[in-house]
């Protein structure tokens, strides 16, 4: 593997891992400081755009849109404050390592918003690896001794997977498409934060922050799961590809699982490790079906060819 290669899985790894740490700093505002889930999304949110502002002028990057992008603009920020909104607030509800595994189930819906509203074929591979997905979430689901995760906790995750998942396709079948990726989430960001502030009483609501570690807490937040991660993909994509960056993407609720578990002391049985294996194993699934397929039909059709040349020269009888 060649330099340019590395550095490519080194941002994808560092991508993926970075978005995992959503707990590790979303967490203590809760328990700690009592702040709501709208409440740290404000700061987040607020906090990101003013990187990312920074972010675009360094890059050069214009602030200017079209009239005709805005309304598009607005839906796609309401659809990714929803998606934030539904998983922070299922942090309440349920472990976040478990909350983060869950929502990863996005690719998998959308190959499936995909099949039905865009006519996709969906192959056998396909179809195995929603079949493991929905298998793996419910070990998660069903706990030792016959105890469930918290219902709403679980239709609070599915929601955000759905919401991200809809943002994905409506991104990648719009215009929107073309917009730069920094200048796309920055007004995404900026539509989302409206979201936050009206449900905040137009702002009125909006608490203080006093203490340091509360800084130190949103600042990170806003830092390393929206700016890092968002630099390091793009960067990862130039060096490697979309569909490898993607595949790093489990990383990102292993990261969270990860310190769930060592900082915040939630559980971890055999039967939560088969039931994660079994979710990134079938997203990982979905996202190199279509690659795998595509070089194997490449292979086929190149060995076809040879084949057919070889006779056409008289090696074969």
């Amino acid at each position: 593997m060649n330099h340019v290669a590395w550095k490519g899985y080194a941002y994808g790894a560092l991508a993926a891992a970075s978005y995992g740490v959503n707990p590790l700093f979303g967490l203590p505002l809760y328990s700690r400081e009592g702040m709501t889930p709208d409440a740290v999304l404000f700061y987040r949110y607020g906090l990101a755009l003013l990187m990312l502002m920074v972010v675009m002028k360094l890059k050069g990057v214009p602030f200017g849109i079209c009239r005709r992008q805005v309304l598009p603009l607005a839906g796609l920020g309401l659809l990714f404050a929803f998606s934030s909104l539904l998983l922070f607030d299922s942090y309440n509800y349920m472990d976040a390592g478990i909350a983060s595994t869950l929502l990863f189930i996005y690719p998998v819906l959308v190959a499936v918003i995909m099949a039905v509203c865009f006519k996709e074929r969906v192959s056998v591979l396909t179809a195995v690896s929603i079949a493991m997905a929905f298998s793996g979430i419910a070990l998660l689901y069903r706990g030792e001794g016959g105890q469930t995760l918290s219902l709403t906790g679980v239709a609070m995750v599915f929601g955000s997977s759905l919401s991200y998942a809809v943002y994905m396709v409506a991104v990648n079948r719009s215009s929107l498409g073309q917009l730069p990726a920094v200048k796309l989430t920055f007004y995404s960001l900026l539509f989302g934060l409206l979201l936050f502030w009206v449900r905040l009483d137009f702002g009125a609501s909006v608490p203080l922050i006093r203490h340091p570690l509360m800084w130190a807490d949103v600042c990170c937040l806003a830092f390393f799961p929206t700016v890092v991660s968002l630099v390091a993909m793009a960067k990862a994509i130039h060096y490697i590809g979309s569909t490898p960056t993607a595949i790093l993407g489990a990383l990102e609720p292993v990261t969270a699982l990860f310190f769930g578990v060592a900082v915040f002391g939630e559980a971890l049985t055999p039967r939560i490790v088969l039931g994660v294996l079994l979710v990134l194993t079938a997203v990982t699934l979905i996202i190199v079906a279509r690659p795998l397929l595509q070089t194997l039909g490449r292979v086929g059709k190149v060995k076809s060819l040879i084949t057919y040349r070889k006779r056409r020269s008289g090696r074969y009888v």
